[in-house]
């Protein structure tokens, strides 16, 4: 099945107009023709069956013939990870997160990060094909960037609150503490990891310090062994 995203779409919409790029990925790509199905959400839990009317390369046109909302997860899991030196790594978190499951994603700046700034939109678009790759019908949602320190003043997160860092301490396994069908927030501190600072700041917020494993990992790697944790506890 070939999914389409447009967070446009709503419960009452009886015809679409696919945007020019999708058009023509339909038209000449896919050769799709008069008749054909194809499938459409909105991100939102919503999948569209829609059938083709005009194949036009510019501006293809489809009618709604029947429509489903997906059940949401029990539990919500939101992933506050610090940005990786390199941005293709933090990209491929995002892609293998939403292929897992994730809910909501935020780039934390921390006072040992080596970047600064992230690209909101190139992300955003990396998790929109991840959805779509995954034939799922949730978009996660990916927060703007803000520093650690705001972050933990800010933070009202409910449910159960980790954090992975490598300092010495006491720390259990993050898959000794997750409880199925409780909303998860996970911290993921940088490449030079976080400062005493912030894990002081965090543990004064409820979060509690976590292991995920024996071997050090690195940003991308722990954030996916996170979710994988999770996701695992949960099914």
């Amino acid at each position: 099945m070939q999914l389409f995203y447009n967070p446009s779409l709503d419960n009452s919409a009886k015809q679409f107009v696919f945007p020019p790029d999708e058009s023509k990925h339909i038209a000449r790509v896919l050769r799709k023709s008069e008749g054909d199905i194809v499938h459409i959400t909105n991100g939102k839990g919503y999948l569209f069956e829609a059938e083709i009317l005009e194949p036009d390369q510019k501006r293809c046109k489809a009618h709604i013939i029947s429509q489903s909302k997906s059940i949401p997860r029990r539990y919500k899991l939101r992933m506050v990870v610090a940005p990786t030196k390199m941005n293709d790594r933090y990209e491929w978190f995002l892609e293998k997160a939403t292929e897992i499951g994730v809910d909501e994603i935020t780039p934390i700046i921390c006072d040992h990060s080596e970047r600064k700034t992230i690209k909101l939109e190139r992300m955003e678009r990396v998790l929109q094909s991840a959805m779509k790759q995954s034939l799922q019908t949730f978009l996660p949602r990916i927060n703007p960037p803000i520093s650690g320190q705001e972050f933990l003043e800010s933070d009202n997160s409910v449910g159960l609150k980790f954090i992975a860092h490598c300092q010495k301490g006491e720390k259990m396994e993050l898959k000794r503490k997750v409880i199925a069908d409780n909303d998860v927030t996970i911290l993921i501190g940088p490449e030079g990891d976080f400062s005493k600072k912030e894990i002081d700041m965090a543990k004064e917020k409820g979060y509690i310090p976590v292991s995920l494993g024996r071997n050090r990992l690195r940003t991308e790697t722990a954030a996916i062994v996170a979710c994988t944790t999770v996701a695992i506890i949960n099914n």
